[in-house]
């Protein structure tokens, strides 16, 4: 039987690709770690174009457990997943998370930050000062060389977009329906976005470390990453 639950007041989204390996456990552990929470949540389980059992744990674990949603996209798309979760969502305040993390920490102190301080969006940084990114060298070099470029090209004011991230809703939900990129760099877009609409964009050092390898290899979302970073800089330059 279905929990019931109260109107969230917390939206968790994690977009999930062949994560039968972990996913069972991980959400199982993440809602454990919810336990004393304290405020009404949702976990969006948002599961683009797998190819193992990854959809039927997610049915599985949505069917059994009232916080638990399940959203699913036919094609194997980052981006697209996170955004169609976020629009998605109902609390007032989302949390975006990753399947491999579920950083517990970063929650906690994101979630303080927006319920203390007139804060809009609040990145956790895997780049800057106090962070510890434990992943393999060139996944740790790829994520310099990609915010580089995005303060290159885009003049992008901070340390890190990809990963986790916690908003108010109200606020960001016109940034996010703004949004014209997917996969890789949609996340980029949305923070780059945040910050040239003038609202105040935190960055948090975080701990990374991975419990998997990657579901989608480096070398192969570099070509992706490429003509998605060339949109974006006509989207944000030239179209607004």
């Amino acid at each position: 039987m279905v929990e019931s639950r109260a109107e969230p007041y917390v939206s968790i989204v994690i977009p999930v690709y062949n994560e039968e390996a972990i996913l069972h456990a991980a959400i199982l552990d993440l809602l454990d770690r919810l336990s004393d929470f304290g405020r009404p949540y949702e976990i969006i389980v948002a599961e683009n174009g797998s190819t193992d059992g990854t959809v039927d744990v997610v049915k599985e674990l949505g069917a059994r457990l009232g916080q638990v949603r399940f959203r699913h996209t036919d094609e194997p798309n980052y981006g697209k997943a996170l955004r169609d979760g976020i629009l998605d969502a109902k609390g007032e305040i989302v949390i975006c998370e990753e399947i491999d993390l579920c950083d517990m920490d970063f929650l906690k102190r994101a979630l303080l930050l927006l319920e203390t301080e007139p804060v809009d969006l609040v990145v956790g940084s895997k780049a800057m000062k106090g962070a510890s990114d434990e992943r393999p060298l060139f996944r740790r070099l790829g994520t310099h060389i990609i915010n580089g470029l995005l303060r290159l090209t885009l003049g992008f004011r901070g340390t890190d977009t990809h990963g986790l991230k916690a908003f108010r809703r109200a606020k960001l939900q016109p940034i996010v329906e703004a949004c014209l990129v997917d996969r890789d760099l949609f996340a980029s877009e949305l923070v780059i976005r945040a910050q040239r609409a003038g609202l105040d964009v935190r960055e948090i050092p975080v701990r990374v470390l991975e419990k998997r390898p990657p579901t989608v290899g480096l070398v192969r979302r570099v070509p992706n990453v490429l003509r998605n970073l060339a949109k974006l800089f006509i989207t944000i330059r030239f179209r607004k």
